[in-house]
C-alpha cells in the first residue's frame, strides 16, 4: 500500500509520525473518508466541503486548496491498485510540546491512505443487517468529523458484541441521531424520514444523495426530529454510509423490523443509488 504523509508518497511500512503529534496525544485532528469508483473520487467537492467544516470546527487552517487536494487524492488513487477504493484523509494540529493550548508554530500533519472498497455483497443486500440501540452519550459537536472517536468506538462495539452490524443512537431517551458509523433513515407509511443536520449528527454525503434521489423520484420525505418510538415501530430502517452505500436494517434489538426482510423503499432507493452513481461516474 502506498500512502501520503506530509508531502511524500511512500510504502505504509515507512510512514512514521512523532509521538508528540497532537493527534496521538490529544486526538486533536479531523478526518474524511472518500469513496472512489473506477479510480474516480465520488462527490469529491462535497467531501472537501465537509472537511473544511470540520477544520473550521477545530480552528485549524486548511493546508490545501480544493484543487490541491484533488491532485493529491488522484495521485494516491493512481499509485494504488484497486479500481474501487476508499480513501482516508487525516489532518492533525501537528507536533508540539504537550499542552492543551493550541501551539503557535506547529505544522499540521497530513496523512492519506487508500484501501480497496468492497461494497455490500448481493447476499447482504437480500437479507439486510441487524442493529442494536443504545444511548447516544457522545459530545455535542458530532458534526465535526473528529479523529477522537472513542465514544463511537465504544458504541459500535456494542453492536459487535451482539453480532450486529450497527448501533442506532438515541439521544436523551427521546429521539434518534444516527448510527455509530452511519446515518439512519426511517420509513413509515411510505414516507422517508431523516433526522435534521445539526450539531448532534455527522452530515453524511450518502445521506445527501439519498434525499436527492428520493426527491427526484417523487418519494415523500420529511427531514425532522425522529422520535425513538418511530424507530422501534418503523416499517423499514435504512443505514447509509460512504462505504456501505444503502443497506436495509431488518432486525433491531433482536426483533424483526416489520416482516424482517428488506422492504420496497430500500429496494427502490438502492437501485436509484446505483443508477445515480453510474451516471455521476460517467460524467466525471
Amino acid at each position: 500500500m502506498t500512502v501520503y504523509l506530509n508531502g511524500q508518497f511512500m510504502p505504509i511500512t515507512e510512514a512514521r509520525i512523532p509521538v508528540l503529534d497532537r493527534g496521538f496525544i490529544f486526538g486533536d485532528g479531523v478526518y474524511e473518508v472518500i469513496p472512489v469508483y473506477s479510480r474516480r473520487p465520488f462527490r469529491l467537492l462535497d467531501h472537501l466541503k465537509r472537511l473544511q467544516h470540520s477544520l473550521d470546527g477545530i480552528r485549524l487552517q486548511n493546508p490545501h486548496s480544493d484543487a490541491e487536494w484533488a491532485q493529491l487524492i488522484q495521485e494516491l488513487v493512481t499509485r494504488n491498485e484497486a479500481e474501487d477504493q476508499y480513501l482516508y484523509l487525516h489532518i492533525t494540529r501537528g507536533v508540539a510540546k504537550r499542552d492543551h493550548a493550541f501551539p503557535k508554530n506547529a505544522v499540521p500533519t497530513i496523512f492519506m491512505m487508500s484501501n480497496p472498497l468492497l461494497t455490500p455483497p448481493a447476499a447482504l443486500l437480500a437479507s439486510g443487517v441487524s442493529a442494536v440501540s443504545a444511548v447516544d452519550n457522545r459530545w455535542l459537536r458530532c458534526d465535526i468529523k473528529a479523529i477522537a472517536l472513542l465514544p463511537n468506538v465504544l458504541l459500535r462495539q456494542i453492536a459487535v458484541d451482539a453480532g450486529a452490524a450497527e448501533t442506532i443512537l438515541i439521544r436523551d431517551d427521546s429521539f434518534m441521531t444516527e448510527g455509530a458509523a452511519s446515518n439512519i433513515f426511517v420509513v413509515k407509511n411510505g414516507v422517508l424520514l431523516a433526522p435534521p443536520k445539526n450539531h448532534l449528527m455527522l452530515p453524511g454525503i450518502t445521506y445527501d444523495v439519498v434525499l436527492e434521489i428520493a426527491q427526484a423520484a417523487g418519494i415523500p420525505q420529511e427531514v425532522r426530529k425522529i422520535a425513538a418510538s418511530e424507530v422501534f415501530n418503523a416499517d423499514e430502517l435504512l443505514l447509509t454510509s460512504s462505504t456501505k452505500e444503502v443497506l436495509a436494517i431488518t432486525t433491531l434489538d433482536g426483533k424483526a423490523v416489520d416482516n424482517g426482510k428488506p422492504g420496497k423503499m430500500f429496494m427502490q432507493l438502492h437501485q436509484l443509488y446505483q443508477d445515480y452513481k453510474r451516471d455521476v461516474m460517467r460524467k466525471t
